[in-house]
């Protein structure tokens, strides 16, 4: 018998009899309370040996619910009283601290000095100038918008990510679209589709198209024309975007859980109550990147000239590849691309597809950028960083690295309350966030969060401003991956962009290049299918640099 087991039959046999004794001696209240539990203990015990299907139970009688218990609460003892201030995932309290203060617009400095390892394997870090410079006004905004763009858009450094209704409560898409309005930024619907939460404020949107095409398909899931450019051709929605993936998930379809599919979100997506919503992991229009592309044009064409383009996390390079072979054949370019990071969102996802695929924003962006470059698109194409952005240096470091325009979703969440419980796929938000439970998004003040979103936005822009002009720069676009060091290996610092050859324009075309990788991955990619084979060996930098000599 364990010990547990010894304590059961304890207090069944002893603890019981002294019980009824004191009873029996008119031992009051105290000596009631006694007997009630031991019988209780008892009669819980009982079940537990002879018929619980919990081997913990089975040899820790009544006991073992104490560790349920504080299993339940876990993630909350390691957050609030265990981990430090760098250390958690994947926002680390010094992060969520910095999107609190911004977004309650209180001091956000600190002091002491910096708590972390500079000398850490990958630490990310900038040169400063001694001739810091101030940021023109007309270099805070972005134009997209391309070469058939009858209707682009002059959008912020920083926007609001794709989060649907149904994945949040419709309180928290209120308080971040009327964030977004005053802001003065984007703010993505999601895959979801536009939900009136999403239009009561006035704020500007992207609608984002997914896999399950919700909110443009008729009865049998298909792509509708008239129900799309109802929608699309409201003066609120400024861009489109299509959905490949997205970096919580690649390779895998949405997933709404069934608990959280009310009767206003069944109509709004044109879905059933009794499943889970699950989006197909291939949008049923764009199996190849010629249809991609044709796609784009008819939406385009639908929406009245609007800004699309296309999310996508980026997995084999050869693919994306494919899609530029498919651009220039075509003649069809989107308007811009959104790059999501492996990092993950909102999203819920299965562990292995969120731990283990894709490649990261930064890693993303990158390619991307010097793809576009090296067949001579990039000019026309805007490139959208979304992933993990808490700091100014989260945004600046996405920039450097190729992009034009970042969105934040995690840290917008925040900004609204989010605390980071981990508990969005549960339908049990502890603040009202990701939840569809009436009682609990009635928790949100839509006017104070929205305020918080602004805060937030307006905040970051000002420190990511000043960041940029400390290195001695007047504009944002004149960020480069190479102003961005990292700590390698062997002590020093190098080069973000060093690891990876950056192409030069038309690069590709022109047959240029002399990295050898570069050349594999365009020789594979097809504008005829999405799959490229991924035969290749991915050298060390420092092999391919050695191999060269």
């Amino acid at each position: 018998m364990t010990i547990m087991q010894q304590v059961y039959w304890f207090i069944t046999t002893l603890g019981n009899i002294f019980a009824f004794y004191c009873v029996a001696q008119g031992g009051g209240m105290l000596a009631y309370a006694l007997l009630c539990f031991t019988l209780v203990y008892s009669a819980v015990g009982f079940y537990d040996l002879h018929y619980s299907r919990h081997n913990l139970n089975r040899l820790y009688p009544v006991v073992a619910y104490l560790r349920y218990f504080l299993e339940s609460y876990r993630v909350e003892i390691q957050q609030y009283f265990i981990a430090n201030d760098t250390e958690e995932k994947p926002f680390n309290r010094e992060q969520r601290s910095l999107v609190y203060q911004r977004a309650k617009n209180v001091r956000d400095t600190i002091a002491f000095g910096t708590q972390r390892d500079l000398f850490e394997d990958n630490y990310l870090s900038l040169w400063h100038s001694l001739a810091p410079s101030h940021i023109k006004d007309s270099a805070k905004l972005v134009r997209i918008g391309g070469k058939d763009c009858l209707q682009p858009y002059q959008a912020p450094y920083l926007n609001i990510s794709a989060m649907s209704f149904g994945a949040l409560s419709w309180s928290a898409i209120e308080a971040l679209n009327l964030g977004a309005k005053k802001a003065g930024c984007l703010h993505n619907t999601g895959e979801g589709g536009v939900s009136p939460y999403h239009i009561k404020h006035g704020g500007d949107l992207v609608w984002q198209i997914g896999t399950g095409l919700f909110g443009c398909r008729d009865e049998h899931g298909r792509f509708s024309e008239q129900g799309f450019k109802e929608t699309a051709q409201s003066a609120q929605i400024k861009m489109i975007e299509v959905k490949l993936s997205q970096g919580a998930k690649p390779g895998h379809g949405g997933v709404l859980p069934k608990a959280k599919i009310t009767d206003e979100i069944a109509a709004i997506r044109h879905i059933s109550q009794d499943k889970d919503c699950i989006s197909p992991a291939v949008n049923p229009e764009c199996t190849t990147p010629k249809e991609l592309l044709s796609f784009i044009e008819k939406l385009r064409g639908l929406s009245g000239g609007k800004p699309v383009g296309f999310k996508l996390c980026i997995g084999n390079p050869a693919e994306f590849l494919g899609l530029c072979k498919a651009m220039l054949a075509t003649n069809i370019t989107p308007d811009f691309i959104t790059v999501d990071g492996a990092e993950g969102g909102t999203g819920a996802a299965p562990v292995e597809f969120s731990n283990r695929l894709g490649m990261t924003c930064l890693e993303g962006v990158y390619f991307v950028d010097n793809a576009l470059k090296g067949v001579g698109l990039r000019k026309d194409i805007k490139i959208i960083a979304s992933g993990k952005t808490a700091s100014s240096f989260d945004l600046l470091s996405k920039i450097a690295v190729g992009a034009d325009t970042v969105n934040a979703a995690r840290t917008m969440m925040m900004a609204i309350g989010c605390i980071q419980s981990r508990h969005c796929n549960t339908n049990n938000c502890p603040t009202g966030i990701a939840t569809q439970d009436p009682a609990r998004a009635q928790a949100i003040n839509i006017e104070a969060k929205s305020e918080r979103v602004k805060n937030f936005h307006h905040n970051t822009l000002k420190s990511f401003f000043e960041l940029v002009a400390s290195m001695g720069l007047d504009e944002p676009k004149k960020l480069t991956a190479n102003m961005i060091k990292r700590r390698s290996p062997y002590g020093m610092q190098m080069s973000i962009g060093s690891l990876i050859e950056p192409l030069s324009e038309n690069a590709l075309i022109d047959g240029s290049v002399e990295e050898e990788m570069w050349q594999h991955w365009w020789q594979h990619g097809s504008a005829e299918s999405f799959y490229a084979a991924d035969t290749d060996i991915l050298y060390a930098a420092e092999l391919r640099n050695n191999k060269a000599c």
